[in-house]
């Protein structure tokens, strides 16, 4: 049974830093893509980060483009977000999530486990 289990949520000033982590339980690690997506209050969940596991091939929406930063440590099956630089509208709830797939894509559907999120909050 795949688990996922995000930390490292906190409530932080802008231009400050988090680092989240998300310990994984039960998932081929070699073979599939893992990411980070968030889901502020009345909007869409939108991906942020993703790597595929096979080779560590990373990918970025945008807007965390510079800021944040994905890697895995596969001594200890953790996939963590680095994140700098924060903004005010980088709050939201942060999910991490794995796809058995063998490549990687931000479709939200294609990655069939999911964490319980942990909270990130930015003040201006």
């Amino acid at each position: 049974q795949v688990q996922l289990v995000e930390s490292g949520g906190d409530s932080v000033q802008a231009g400050g830093s988090l680092r989240l982590t998300c310990a994984t339980s039960g998932y081929p690690y070699s073979s599939g893509c893992m990411g980070w997506f968030r889901q502020a209050p009345g909007k869409e969940r939108e991906g942020v980060a993703l790597t595929f596991t096979g080779d560590g091939s990373t990918y970025y929406v945008g807007s965390v483009k510079g800021r944040f930063s994905i890697s895995q440590d596969n001594a200890k099956n953790t996939v963590d977000l680095q994140m700098n630089s924060l903004k005010p509208e980088d709050t939201a709830m942060y999910y991490c999530a794995a796809a058995r797939i063998s490549y990687c894509t931000w479709t939200l559907e294609r990655f069939g486990y999911w964490g319980q999120g942990t909270q990130v909050t930015v003040s201006s």
